[in-house]
């Protein structure tokens, strides 16, 4: 993947996200709008969108986005997929020329599902970590090839460039979701290159990222013993992939999960009431290697909602607002407004406490 600019500046980013828990699609075009509000949170070294329920007529199928360096990685990768998928459709990216987008990789999308003899051969139980298993794979041993998205019903759109230019290259506005998270990139350990914008994604949890992991040695370094593969060159990729394992495979309800990544200071775990105290002690004991240190505001997306999340002291901005259906997280109160300029609640959680938005119970996706 081609790198660009070597500026750094220590800090900055942008991250936007809302959601209708009605379950209502609402265009691209108004994310977009968001974003561009926080223009000067942003450079042109990297940005993207997720958007969830924009595949409504191939749900049931996982949609692979895949960026690739060369035609050989391309004729590569495919032939893996052919080995393990079911392929239902694959085709180009839609893409639109954009002059200030320079040296994008090929792009292409892909609706498989897993082949009753691949899975059965691989011993494993579940979908889902078949699929892990294999994106993790040619991302790490394929040459050329990136795998940056590979939920259901949703879809993650990057790479280098300003949010709007993204947007439009990606033609953003032609997509309806009920639920939208964007990121707007200011690299600062990293470098800004098509696969290190922001979302990282594994299935269906997508993460945007204001700040940096200082723990990010000892976060890989766990994901490894439990069989991730880290290979993005930035911190934020650990992110998404400690939500999945939590989560996913390990069965926590979201709010526990951000209890593990921003957990409570000793001193307060000493002052809680039992069962809480036992509850948030075992958490640290056992997922102590999982907790993330460092300035950071971030919000994730899954299959049936979103939650935002500062560090334990708030050292990045994060507002938070709602009006009937819609929740809206935020670094600027100004970028929430310029979509709702009259919400009914606005707040700024404090550092440690989730913003948890999902769709209805009766809502199906």
């Amino acid at each position: 993947m081609t790198y660009v600019s070597e500026g750094r500046i220590a800090s900055g980013c942008s991250v936007g996200a809302f959601i209708d828990r009605s379950g209502r699609a609402i265009s691209g075009d108004v994310v977009v709008e968001l974003m561009a509000s926080m223009r000067d949170r942003a450079t042109d070294l990297g940005a993207g969108y997720a958007g969830y329920g924009i595949y409504p007529d191939l749900k049931d199928f996982y949609a692979l986005h895949i960026m690739y360096d060369s035609p050989t990685a391309q004729v590569r990768t495919e032939e893996m997929l052919r080995s393990r998928f079911a392929i239902k459709r694959d085709e180009v990216m839609p893409t639109r020329q954009v002059d200030s987008i320079h040296a994008a990789p090929l792009l292409r999308r892909y609706f498989v599902r897993p082949s009753h003899l691949a899975l059965a051969e691989s011993r494993l139980d579940e979908e889902d970590e078949f699929v892990r298993r294999t994106v993790m794979q040619i991302n790490a041993g394929l040459e050329g090839a990136f795998v940056f998205s590979s939920g259901k019903n949703m879809g993650v759109f990057k790479g280098v460039g300003y949010p709007e230019e993204i947007a439009e290259f990606f033609r953003i506005g032609e997509y309806d979701a009920y639920c939208w998270i964007a990121h707007g990139r200011f690299p600062t350990n990293t470098p800004g290159w098509w696969g290190g914008a922001h979302p990282f994604s594994v299935l269906n949890w997508s993460i945007v990222h204001n700040g940096e992991i200082s723990s990010y040695g000892i976060n890989r370094r766990y994901l490894e013993m439990m069989g991730y593969r880290c290979t993005l060159m930035t911190d934020t990729e650990v992110m998404a992939y400690l939500v999945d394992l939590l989560v996913r495979r390990h069965g926590l309800p979201a709010y526990l999960a951000c209890k593990v990544l921003a957990p409570p200071f000793w001193d307060e775990i000493d002052r809680m009431d039992e069962p809480d105290r036992q509850v948030y002690e075992s958490l640290r004991i056992v997922y102590g290697s999982a907790s993330v240190n460092g300035p950071f505001s971030i919000v994730c997306g899954y299959g049936r909602g979103m939650f935002g999340l500062n560090d334990r002291i708030k050292l990045r901005p994060m507002i938070a607002a709602e009006k009937g259906d819609m929740v809206y997280i935020a670094s600027e109160e100004s970028a929430i407004r310029a979509i709702e300029a009259n919400p009914q609640r606005v707040w700024n959680p404090r550092g440690g406490e989730p913003v948890i938005a999902q769709l209805y119970e009766d809502v199906a996706v």
